[in-house]
């Protein structure tokens, strides 16, 4: 499939976040704090089938995007979900669970719930979320697996193999019109209407911000395990943004772990989505109007989410916005081996952090503003493989399945 070549020719854009400081402040420390991470980390490594994801050398994308080290956390391996969302909505769910079993009395684990424990009480709970596709997939999943009822918001733009995967998890699907933001409030109106569970990853939508902590906590993991697969420290880590989840459990873990000695954390959008890029230029978070799709799907949202804005504030340096070509661009030469590394199944939004480092090569001023050398190790955190793979084999007239098996 071709695609407009003219769409990649859109320079990135930077911004820098001048209220970020080396550790945490008090407010933000507070939403993630240990004893949540230990809890969360105990019941994700106890679910079958859980494997840190692995983390790849890209020396050659490294070369051509003239720094010393490129390192790639490839989350399309994690579990059977192939992005890094299943982390934090199937915990999510788990938790919302143990909660409504506790009011009865009844303590339990992951374990007694994927045993068929308590099957009968929990049956009778209703979890919904909107979604662009991978959250979605997750809350479903964690649905099945824990023996809850799942009902998922999508809205016009989610892809129909998307939709199928997670309606495979029995999820009651409702596809409405608009966009990803006009789901989450419709999704969140129907929950509080019908006494259902919302198991949200923001909270733009109304409530309050429990159960989207819980879901960052889930993705705090993924810092856990880079820590131990590391030889040494990035100088700069590159992490896709959406609602902003993401990019604040991994820099304020991070910041958490490491302390002042943590590395530069940069976010990465859609410049048609660049809501978190608005928010920490201008210092406070604002509501994107018009149309916010982007080809970068998961990538596509217009607000950033209450719960994780305190973190990306305090914690995440600058903000860099890309061309949704540049990321087609990227998708594709990371699938081909164009950069002679070994191919890979980065999705839309998955290889957006790997395109923003390569879009800065030519910029000398935005790498500058950046700190990025050729002295730098960066890693970028690649969210998801193909999680709609008809339309990334139609990029890339390559089958998702042949290159994970090779």
């Amino acid at each position: 499939m071709t695609y407009d070549a003219s769409l990649a020719l859109s320079p990135p854009r930077h911004a820098h976040n001048a209220a970020a400081a080396p550790t945490l402040s008090r407010d933000a420390a507070a939403l993630l704090t240990e004893a949540e991470h230990l809890a969360a980390l105990h019941e994700i490594t106890s679910w079958p089938g859980y494997a840190p994801t692995p983390v790849v050398a890209l020396p050659g994308v490294a070369r051509a995007a003239g720094v010393a080290r490129l390192d790639y956390k490839d989350e399309a391996h994690r579990f059977t979900l192939g992005s890094f969302k299943a982390l934090g909505g199937a915990y999510a769910v788990l938790c919302v669970l143990k909660e409504v079993l506790a009011r009865d009395g009844i303590t339990a684990s992951a374990s007694d719930l994927i045993a068929g424990k308590h099957r009968e009480r929990v049956a009778g709970v209703t979890v919904c979320c909107a979604t662009d596709g991978n959250h979605g997939r997750s809350v479903a999943w964690g649905a099945q697996m824990f023996g809850c009822a799942c009902r998922i918001y999508i809205h016009a733009n989610v892809s129909a193999d998307r939709e199928a995967a997670i309606a495979a998890y029995g999820a009651q699907m409702v596809r409405l019109d608009g966009d990803y933001d006009a789901s989450v409030r419709a999704a969140a109106q129907d929950a509080a209407a019908n006494g259902w569970h919302l198991v949200a990853d923001t909270n733009a939508g109304g409530g309050s911000d429990e159960v989207p902590r819980l879901v960052m906590q889930g993705y705090t993991l993924i810092v856990d395990e880079l820590i131990a697969q590391l030889d040494e420290m990035p100088t700069h880590v590159i992490i896709p943004a959406g609602v902003g989840g993401l990019a604040a459990a991994i820099a304020g873990r991070w910041a958490v772990v490491a302390g002042a000695a943590r590395p530069r954390m940069v976010v990465v959008e859609p410049q048609v989505a660049d809501c978190v890029f608005r928010a920490l230029r201008d210092g406070v978070p604002s509501v994107m109007d018009g149309d916010v799709n982007s080809f970068m799907a998961c990538l596509s949202a217009g607000e950033v989410s209450p719960a994780a804005w305190p973190i990306l504030r305090s914690v995440v340096d600058d903000a860099v916005a890309i061309a949704d070509g540049t990321a087609i661009d990227t998708m594709i030469g990371l699938a081909q081996g164009r950069w002679e590394d070994r191919q890979l199944v980065s999705g839309e939004s998955g290889c957006a952090s790997v395109a923003a480092v390569l879009a800065l090569a030519d910029h000398a001023d935005l790498r500058a503003a950046l700190g990025l050398t050729a002295q730098s190790r960066v890693l970028c955190i690649g969210s998801e493989g193909a999680t709609a793979p008809e339309l990334w084999t139609s990029f890339t007239d390559l089958n998702p399945q042949d290159i994970s098996a090779a």
